[in-house]
């Protein structure tokens, strides 16, 4: 069979890539032809334009971006017409990805999205479209199947949290050793490095007992980072080594997103970090409908991790966050417990990339035979 696979982040490609190994695991002789990155790549995908080319954050920086995001979408639907997929895979990704989604309906593909757009947090109005031209809807949070029954009338399947198996298989073979690290997690975007990286970095000067250390985007060049990285003391970076780093680290400072849910996963204490352009943060803050930023307090419906959003990410309310998990004992003990539950939550649902894999061999049946 064809299969047809579109991821545009990094975490996208990480969980593209595990579903990649289960379809092939049961269609060997899988074709398989993707927008992703390099593990998908190494999963056995033809990779056609990497995410790194994709990745536009934020209206201002959306609109700014509207030619070649245009193209983008114009050579991915060429692309798909000349691959004439069974199927056709979207992960998350939700401003590119329901485009082609309503195209490849149009078109007669079969259309699968694994990892659900968060129309719960904003952008509902999407929804009747999305149960129009979606044929299979595969969701990762434990409440999304009842918000798609209870608001929208739709079967929806929650097939578990793909970072559980990730996690659990890079546990078993990396010892936790915690030393006197603080991780820093600053997103995998230019433009979100740019705006938090000098600002995580501002508050190492007060910590001097601690090693600061930086985790590199895959696909972001190294170079990139150097002029933050100038005149600091108490600060290095790794490459590829997120994971690794968040087992030996005491605490961490990381951007809205992926990382928040994988740092808890961990079990390590950390302080959510978000600062956007202001005029994206302004149409942001009046369209959003959550009462959090991060995936932790979202899941668990509390603030569990503290979050320093726009103009209070700054140097003083981020060392007083810090200073208050690294060296608040009751604050750490309480931290950990909530992560057990966030753990026992999400783990509850089973092996995604398996589950997500045999409900798209299910939906493909007829096909096959």
């Amino acid at each position: 069979m064809k299969y047809y696979i579109i991821a545009g982040e990094a975490s996208g490609d990480l969980h593209g890539s595990n579903l990649i190994k289960q379809l092939k695991i049961q269609d060997p002789s899988a074709q398989i032809q993707c927008w992703g990155g390099d593990l998908m790549k190494a999963a056995g995908a033809q990779l056609v334009k990497h995410y790194r080319d994709l990745a536009f954050m934020g209206f201002a920086e959306v609109i700014k971006n509207l030619p070649t995001i245009l193209g983008n979408l114009s050579f991915c639907k060429k692309d798909i017409f000349d691959f004439q997929p069974d199927v056709l895979i979207l992960i998350d990704y939700p401003g590119f990805n329901l485009r082609i989604a309503e195209w490849a309906k149009q078109q007669g593909f079969k259309v699968v999205y694994y990892i659900a757009p968060q129309v719960w947090a904003w952008k509902a109005n999407r929804v009747k479209k999305m149960k129009q031209c979606i044929d299979l809807m595969l969701c990762i949070l434990p409440f999304e199947k009842n918000y798609f029954k209870e608001q929208w009338n739709w079967e929806v399947n929650y097939v578990g949290h793909p970072l559980i198996e990730v996690i659990e298989e890079f546990k078993v073979s990396h010892p936790s050793e915690p030393k006197q690290i603080v991780a820093l997690l600053p997103g995998s975007r230019k433009q979100e490095i740019a705006k938090k990286l000098p600002i995580m970095l501002s508050v190492a000067s007060y910590f001097p007992d601690y090693e600061f250390v930086v985790a590199k985007a895959p696909g972001q060049e190294d170079q990139f980072y150097e002029p933050f990285l100038a005149g600091q003391t108490n600060v290095k970076v790794v490459k590829d080594s997120t994971y690794a780093l968040l087992m030996q680290s005491s605490a961490a400072l990381v951007t809205s997103g992926t990382a928040t849910l994988e740092t808890a996963l961990f079990s390590v204490p950390e302080v959510v970090c978000y600062k956007g352009s202001n005029i994206s943060y302004q149409i942001a803050r009046r369209l959003v409908k959550i009462k959090y930023i991060s995936l932790v307090n979202l899941i668990m419906d509390k603030e569990i991790v503290k979050e320093l959003i726009q103009d209070e990410l700054n140097t003083a309310n981020l060392v007083q966050a810090l200073n208050s998990i690294l060296k608040n004992n009751q604050a750490q003990e309480i931290l950990k417990e909530e992560y057990s539950k966030l753990y026992q939550l999400l783990s509850a649902g089973g092996h995604a990339s398996k589950n997500a894999s045999n409900l798209i061999m299910q939906f493909l049946q007829p096909s096959i035979i």
